[in-house]
């Protein structure tokens, strides 16, 4: 694995307090991950509300430990002092819960079984969480468990003391279970059928699991009765099959699961194959290495890298993989729409009102590939059930507004069309058939798609929860389609009705108060308008941060508030003005609102993603130097490696991408634009290694804490007066140079530097 060099002491002994001392360690990529941050959070207050997922990047199962109650989507909380076993999961996050799940906890003493009753201490002081690795000691056992992953399997590692009775209890979870033991093959198989919605009826999550020595003793249990059957289907089983150890002994466990069969999930075990517990860790943590080690930071200090990789490694986790290989190979898969077995791609657990907006522009950079694999799952989910998901976890959810598979859609296509070969067609009519349907569920299709076709809103008064936010996403996803029916060579008149279409966000924008405002049936906007309201019109926000959702046409929205200077200064307020807010609509303070009143930034809240974009809007008025300020102030005080690090929910790695994007220097406020808005780099360098063999080089030797201001860029050599990246530019290979100075600089913008793409600008040509 290469090495690379974390960072360089640059004080003196004259200055050496007011310098920040940078660490000169060697460290490989994954050493920098911390699993463990965001996870101290709970549903009043979100400081990423994760969990530490033990896995592989897009693997099919995470393995973590549970401190929460059986079907608390908050599995893991890092002010919890007890673990109840350690669950595989298939959470997004706490608010979509679980499905494929089931739990193992080694015990001693007695063969307990309900999960407070076997219940262990446990500190985080004795307590490893790695990407490819976990180890805790549970106090009241005196046993350490090791995990280490494969994609679809995993490998447990018990140390037990000496006790002639340890056991190790398999439990299967309610809503309907099977377990059968299976002792002259130490072994155990068995299904959990538990969800939170989003599967057929058929689902099913099989499992099985290896042990390494022989049992002493069976058991099995049927809700709260234990039993010596080896077999037992019940709402609640499980079972306990214990051991004689000796102190220091060793017992083992191979796990593996299938969507589709007992069989599968055989196959699936074969992952591990014949190594043993430290060859599979080996060979995660190479993997882990191989896949964080694509970017190589350099001269940043260790909380800064420590942030950006823990980030990074969270881009890694979804969409995770929902395909299986069968005996011969091949690529199939239980499809979560329709519960049948089928060949393909499939991926789920992602929401793409979050993730459109940096984890997928992340994915076209980082993993084309991959991308171009998701696409044919979208193509697959699009043929299983009619429509293409918004929110899948596993199938069909009813989560969230938008139609941002548009965006999805359109935007792997745009950015690597000659490349990837997948049917483009079937898309672009799944696109279309979505953006005028309402769907099955609300957050499918297009919910007051007629309102919206005719009027060119989505009324307040129809009874449509979130009109405005409604409008202005569909005006984003309409320009998506348009896009891609360029791209496509579509006949004019419907290329055309998707572009005038995008234009829609005109039809909700107030001159009077040169904010976003929901509208009425009759054309007249709404009475006794409070723009601190959240909810209401808007989604999880105000119409402070929903106006900037303008994301293709930011040129536009200029227009309509008189100008750059103007446009500038509503920008500006929305850090000037206090955290003020009104959450009647909820009915009580929700977590989003706490968090951006707690954050300190007026207005501005970035733990949640309508507004994660909008620092980069001043690029588009001949401020730069303002984004410049923001971003740094940002990634500074709004990430931190510690378990309370994030200053909202964590959201499926789209508010890890932004920090990813803005640490390197730039960011895709449009995604289909084929355009990065440029901002100021966090590292003194960065090598970004490309799937097709080229690099991206971003050099800012001068960058610092007080010199986050930047004064000229080169882009191969040759200074560049644009202000954004072409998405050609990066992926040709790049070599970027970023002058960096410690006061704001003026006379870049006096040049006429090109701002980035607008949709009223295309209209002037």
């Amino acid at each position: 694995m290469r090495l690379f060099l974390l960072g360089f002491i640059f004080f003196s002994s004259q200055l050496i307090e007011a310098q920040t001392i940078i660490s000169t360690e060697f460290n490989e990529p994954v050493d920098f991950v911390n699993p463990l941050i965001g996870s101290d959070s709970k549903p009043s207050l979100s400081n990423g509300n994760t969990y530490p997922a033990i896995a592989l990047p897009w693997g099919m199962n995470f393995w973590t430990p549970q401190t929460g109650k059986m079907g608390d989507g908050w599995i893991y909380t890092y002010s919890a002092d007890k673990i109840r076993g350690f669950k595989q999961t298939h959470a997004p996050s706490p608010w979509m819960n679980d499905y494929g799940q089931f739990s193992i906890m080694p015990v001693t003493g007695k063969p307990v079984f309900n999960e407070d009753e076997r219940a262990s201490w446990f500190s985080h002081k004795s307590e490893i969480s790695k990407p490819y690795y976990y180890s805790v000691y549970l106090a009241d056992y005196d046993i350490t468990t090791e995990i280490t992953p494969t994609e679809r399997a995993a490998y447990f590692k018990f140390t037990f003391p000496e006790n002639d009775k340890s056991y190790v209890v398999i439990d299967a979870f309610d809503g309907g279970s099977y377990i059968k033991i299976l002792p002259k093959e130490n072994k155990i198989i068995g299904y959990s059928t538990k969800n939170s919605k989003g599967v057929p009826a058929n689902f099913k999550n099989y499992f099985v699991i290896q042990f390494d020595e022989p049992f002493e003793e069976i058991n099995t249990f049927n809700r709260k009765s234990l039993s010596k059957a080896s077999e037992v289907t019940n709402d609640h089983v499980g079972a306990v099959v214990g051991f004689k150890t000796k102190k220091g002994e060793i017992i083992t466990a191979k796990v593996a699961s299938s969507f589709i069969s007992i069989e599968q999930a055989e196959l699936n075990l074969k992952e591990i194959g014949s190594d043993d517990f430290e060859k599979t860790k080996k060979k995660g943590r190479e993997i882990w290495n191989k896949s964080l080690g694509a970017i190589i930071t350099e001269g940043g200090t260790k909380d800064q890298n420590q942030m950006f990789y823990s980030c990074l490694y969270r881009t890694m986790l979804f969409p995770r993989k929902f395909y299986e290989l069968d005996k011969d190979g091949n690529i199939i898969h239980y499809s979560p729409y329709n519960g049948k077995v089928l060949p393909g791609y499939m991926f789920t657990d992602t929401g793409f009102w979050d993730t459109f907006r940096a984890l997928f522009p992340l994915l076209n950079i980082m993993r084309p590939n991959l991308n171009a694999n998701i696409q044919e799952g979208l193509i697959n989910a699009y043929k299983e059930s009619g429509w293409l998901p918004e929110w899948g976890s596993p199938g069909l959810r009813n989560v969230m507004i938008g139609n941002n598979s548009a965006s999805v859609v359109a935007e792997a296509y745009l950015k690597n069309k000659d490349t990837y070969k997948y049917d483009i067609e079937t898309l672009y009519q799944a696109l279309k058939h979505g953006a005028n349907s309402e769907g099955p569920l609300n957050a499918v299709g297009r919910f007051g798609v007629n309102y919206y076709n005719k009027l060119g809103y989505v009324p307040y008064d129809v009874s449509i929860n979130e009109s405005a936010a409604r409008t202005l996403e569909y005006a984003y996803d309409d320009f998506s389609i348009y896009q891609l029916a360029k791209a496509l060579g579509k006949p004019k008149e419907e290329i055309d009705l998707y572009k005038n279409r995008s234009l829609n966000y005109k039809n909700l924008f107030d001159p009077e108060t040169k904010l976003m405002r929901g509208k009425l049936e009759n054309g007249k906007f709404t009475s006794q308008f409070n723009p601190y309201k959240w909810g209401d019109a808007f989604t999880e926000g105000n119409s402070w941060h929903y106006t900037w959702s303008v994301f293709h046409d930011v040129q536009g929205l200029i227009d309509l508030m008189g100008g750059k200077n103007k446009f500038v200064k509503k920008l500006d307020q929305v850090f000037s003005l206090e955290p003020i807010f009104d959450e009647t609509y909820y009915k009580s303070v929700i977590h989003e609102i706490r968090e951006m009143q707690i954050a300190n930034m007026g207005q501005y809240a970035h733990g949640n993603q309508p507004i994660q974009h909008m620092i980069y809007l001043y690029m588009y008025a001949g401020t730069p130097w303002k984004t410049q300020y923001w971003v740094r102030e940002t990634l500074n005080r709004m990430y931190k490696p510690t378990p309370d690090g994030y200053c909202g929910d964590e959201d499926n790695g789209q508010t890890s991408a932004w920090y990813v994007f803005s640490a390197l220097g730039f960011y895709p406020v449009c995604p289909t634009c084929n355009e990065y808005v440029i901002g100021a780099p966090l590292f003194k360098r960065v090598t970004i290694n490309l799937e097709n063999g080229k690099q991206i080089v971003i050099n800012a030797p001068d960058n610092s804490q007080e010199n986050k201001y930047v004064q000229n860029i080169f882009l191969n050599g040759t200074e560049y007066n644009k202000n954004y990246f072409s998405h050609q530019d990066l992926m040709n290979g790049a070599a970027i140079h970023f002058e960096m100075n410690n006061s704001e600089n003026k006379d870049r913008e006096n040049r006429k530097s090109e701002v980035p793409f607008s949709l009223s600008n295309e209209n002037k040509l």
